[in-house]
C-alpha cells in the first residue's frame, strides 16, 4: 500500500503538472497566448514537479517544502496577476497599458511598436467570473497544501 506521504507527493507533483499542461493546451490548442505574467506563474510549477520528484527520490522535508514553495510562488504571481487584470493596481510596464495622454502620434506609435502582443491587463478566457489567473490561484494552493502536507507526514 503506497504510504500517505507518497500519495501526497504524488498528488502534488500531478497538480503541478496538470497546471502546466492545461496551460500549454489553452496555448497551442486553444490558441491563448500567454503573456509575461502567465509564463512566471509556470516557473514555480516546474520547480515544483522537479522538487516533487526529486523527494520521491530522496524523501527530505526540504525538497517537499519547496516544492510547496514553487507552487505556491505559482498562485502569489497568480494574485498579482489578478490584480493587474482587474485593474487593481499596475502591471509591469513591459505588459500593461499607460495613460495616453499628452504623447505625440509618434510616441503614441513608438509604444504601439514596442509592446508585447500579449497584455498582461487583458483577459483572455474566464470561467464563473474568474480568469485563468485567479483559478491558477485557488489550484496552486491546493498544490501546495499537497506537499506541506506530505512534508508534515515525513519526519526527520
Amino acid at each position: 500500500m503506497t504510504q500517505p506521504r507518497t500519495l501526497l507527493t504524488l498528488l502534488g507533483i500531478a497538480g503541478s503538472a496538470g497546471l502546466l499542461l492545461g496551460a500549454l493546451a489553452f496555448q497551442h490548442i486553444g490558441g491563448l497566448p500567454p503573456c509575461k505574467l502567465c509564463y512566471w506563474q509556470r516557473y514555480g510549477h516546474v520547480a515544483a514537479v522537479i522538487l516533487g520528484l526529486l523527494a520521491l527520490l530522496v524523501p527530505q522535508r526540504i525538497l517537499l517544502w519547496l516544492a510547496a514553495l514553487g507552487a505556491g510562488s505559482s498562485g502569489a504571481v497568480g494574485i498579482y496577476h489578478t490584480g493587474v487584470e482587474r485593474g487593481w493596481w499596475e502591471g509591469p510596464s513591459t505588459c500593461t497599458s499607460g495613460p495616453v495622454a499628452g504623447k505625440s502620434v509618434d510616441a503614441l506609435l513608438n509604444d504601439i511598436m514596442a509592446a508585447p502582443m500579449v497584455r498582461c491587463d487583458d483577459i483572455a478566457w474566464e470561467l464563473a467570473s474568474l480568469s485563468m489567473a485567479s483559478w491558477n490561484v485557488l489550484a496552486s494552493t491546493v498544490v501546495a497544501l499537497c506537499f506541506v502536507a506530505a512534508a508534515n507526514r515525513l519526519r526527520g
